[in-house]
């Protein structure tokens, strides 16, 4: 009697059930020797076995369950969604599908198997984005906080907006003249205590020659501030002034404006409306295309974009501003709407394309080059906040889900 066989069966026994799922030998040999693999790739040094086959054991016990909790709430990834991810990741490695799918079976690695994989990372990620990431919020006081804190760890590219108030002192100035400069400096600063417009005064007291300009000193590097104002212009916040500064010239008050990095970011933004049909138990993919082919034709016929939006659109957000989803700046859109979005011309229609949210037409209104320097800053700080608390969030959800589990460990041997 051949021994392959049952060789073969006993390799493929299961080594663990997981609620209404199952984990096979195979498949965890099958994920040690492509995590070895991507081990060696990199050059890192080799965990032990054991150790190796605990951490992908475990990595797939919470696979297999997120994947069954994502069913479970009806979160679904469809044979286009996968498509266009599978011929992303192509794209992505400059190969087309079947240079990719050779590359794949060169490295043992069935087309089949990968497509699978591919649509429980999607699956996974969909259900992590619905279940963790919509319940996680960021406050303004947080990104302000987050600024704040990344100002006191200022780098030489940090650029501070600052005005001042100069009360002068004469060059040989005696006890009289000393006085009455102080008692000047003490006024303006009682205004501003009183609420008075920093450059209002400046502008009415301030012997400095930027009087005229209220004041204003404009955006400079912290080694370009006045040495004496760089204490103060480090401890203030935005909006804030100092108190009264003595120098050898005079008596000083200095205000913080503004911080930014000292790198001027200009973005090319877009301004973009756009129609989505989404499809459904109603509408399937070929429907939803003619509907869009449809309302293509009497957008060309001269029929009012906003109205059609406003009556068709399946993205209700955007339907009630008559599809128009105002400056888009690089990013903020899904990859395959941005893709779309650039290569078309002012004022000309899409045609329908495809996303993870259905079949859309746009259309671009302008674009423009923006000074976005402050809202990058303000994006990065929200982004680490965000992977903050996503990074705990995940983690307290996956061991909430894992203690949930049902989950049976069964030995090779059974």
């Amino acid at each position: 009697m051949p021994l392959l066989p049952c060789h073969a069966a006993e390799l493929d026994r299961i080594i663990a059930v997981v609620d209404d799922d199952v984990i096979m030998r195979s498949e965890l040999d099958q994920m040690i020797e492509r995590v070895r693999g991507e081990i060696r790739e990199k050059g890192a040094q080799m965990p032990p076995t054991d150790v190796l086959e605990r951490q992908i054991m475990d990595r797939l016990i919470l696979e297999k369950i997120q994947a069954q909790v994502a069913i479970q709430v009806g979160v679904e990834v469809t044979e286009e969604n996968l498509d266009l991810a599978i011929n992303d990741i192509a794209k992505k490695n400059n190969l087309s599908l079947e240079q990719f799918k050779e590359i794949l079976a060169s490295e043992n690695y069935e087309f089949d198997r990968f497509r699978e994989d591919i649509r429980k990372e999607i699956l996974i990620s969909k259900l992590r984005r619905e279940e963790v990431d919509s319940r996680i919020q960021v406050t303004d006081r947080e990104i302000e906080n987050e600024l704040k804190s990344i100002g006191d760890g200022t780098t030489n590219d940090d650029e501070y907006h600052i005005a001042h108030i100069l009360i002068e002192l004469p060059t040989y100035a005696d006890d009289a003249e000393r006085d009455a400069a102080a008692t000047r400096a003490e006024e303006a600063m009682q205004r501003l205590r009183d609420g008075a417009d920093f450059g209002d005064v400046a502008l009415s007291m301030s012997d400095a020659q930027d009087a005229l300009e209220k004041g204003d000193l404009g955006w400079r590097k912290l080694a370009e501030v006045p040495g004496i104002f760089v204490d103060a212009v480090r401890s203030l916040e935005e909006g804030q002034h100092s108190d009264v500064i003595r120098s050898p010239t005079g008596y000083h008050i200095v205000q913080l404006l503004g911080v930014r990095g000292g790198e001027q970011i200009m973005v090319e933004q877009t301004k973009v409306r756009h129609i989505l049909i989404t499809p459904n138990e109603l509408v399937d993919e070929e429907a939803a295309i003619e509907r869009l082919r449809q309302l293509r034709l009497r957008l060309e016929s001269g029929d009012d974009f906003a109205t059609i939006a406003r009556t068709h659109s399946d993205d209700r957000g955007s339907a009630l501003q008559g599809g128009d989803l105002g400056w888009t700046s690089p990013g903020q859109m899904v990859p395959e709407f941005e893709e779309v979005m650039n290569a078309t011309e002012k004022g000309v229609l899409s045609a329908p394309f495809r996303s993870e949210f259905g079949w859309h037409i746009l259309q671009v209104l302008d674009r423009r080059r923006y000074d976005g320097t402050d809202e990058v800053r303000r994006a990065k700080a929200r982004e680490a906040i965000l992977a903050r608390k996503r990074e705990d969030a995940y983690e307290e959800w996956q061991r909430r889900l894992r203690d949930e589990a049902y989950v049976e460990l069964r030995a090779d041997d059974e």
